[in-house]
């Protein structure tokens, strides 16, 4: 009985040690996580945010509020800027630019709309043929055209007497080609060898124009300056002197399809001026 007794006051002594240990062990946890916030506190790792951040994070959001009114924002909605038209006075009205923006500024001419100086060669003794074509093919130009005629009538000329068919087939139709590759040809039979310098192109003139339909037709007289030899097989001369320069009247005559996409004119008929 002695035994029981101690071995039971031995295990409410212990039951109540442990109550002891328990109640102790909360206590120290508690005064550590205080001492804890403390010391954080103490070493600067405050987790609240710091009164000085929160000043300086109100005091940019000032700034960019005032800096938006200040420079404003585009919409695209903005009146474009004013420019003083003629005959509005309002000028006393208006900030004056400075001197030096007012050198750099470039007047932009105002006359969009202003049509183009007529041709002087449509009022000329072919106008009435020429404009006929001009309206028929808004394209033509009489300025360029006969620019393009100077040039061709060198062309040819040079082609001719160094018997380049390739150069004449571009530039001459069927029937006029065959007419100049004949006379090639029977120069070539004969041995004979052609010479013929074109000096300069005095004057140029368009003398006629005509609107057949579809085909244009524009003849043009040239007056040129050419020294013209024909030598044989043996190179002697068989017409033409070598020393003297003549003066040639051609009048030749130029078509082309108007409806067609090739812009080319060629050579349908050649004749000497009287």
């Amino acid at each position: 009985m002695p035994f029981r007794l101690w071995r039971l006051t031995s295990w409410t002594n212990t039951d109540d040690l442990s109550r002891r240990r328990r109640a102790r062990l909360r206590t120290t946890s508690q005064l550590g996580r205080v001492v804890g916030i403390g010391n954080a506190q103490k070493n600067g790792h405050d987790t609240r945010m710091p009164l000085d951040l929160i000043f300086f994070a109100v005091i940019a959001v000032i700034l960019v509020l005032r800096l938006g009114r200040v420079l404003g924002k585009r919409t695209g909605h903005q009146r474009p800027p004013e420019f003083p038209m003629p005959g509005n006075d309002d000028s006393a009205n208006r900030p004056q630019a400075p001197a030096e923006a007012e050198d750099n500024v470039v007047q932009m001419p105002t006359n969009w709309d202003e049509p183009e100086p007529e041709s002087p060669l449509l009022s000329g003794p072919a106008g009435a043929g020429l404009r006929e074509i001009f309206e028929a093919d808004p394209s033509f130009a009489p300025e360029e055209f006969l620019e393009g005629a100077r040039g061709a009538f060198e062309w040819i000329v040079t082609a001719y007497a160094e018997g380049d068919r390739k150069t004449l087939r571009n530039l001459l139709d069927d029937d006029t080609y065959a007419s100049f590759s004949g006379a090639i040809d029977q120069r070539e039979k004969e041995g004979q060898r052609m010479e013929d310098t074109l000096v300069g192109i005095d004057s140029s003139d368009i003398v006629e124009a005509v609107l057949n339909g579809k085909e244009a037709r524009v003849t043009v007289r040239f007056v040129s300056q050419q020294v013209n030899v024909t030598y044989d097989s043996e190179g002697r001369v068989l017409d033409g002197d070598p020393s003297s320069v003549d003066t040639v009247n051609d009048v030749w005559t130029f078509a082309r399809d108007i409806t067609d996409r090739n812009p080319n004119w060629q050579l349908v008929e050649t004749r000497v001026a009287a």
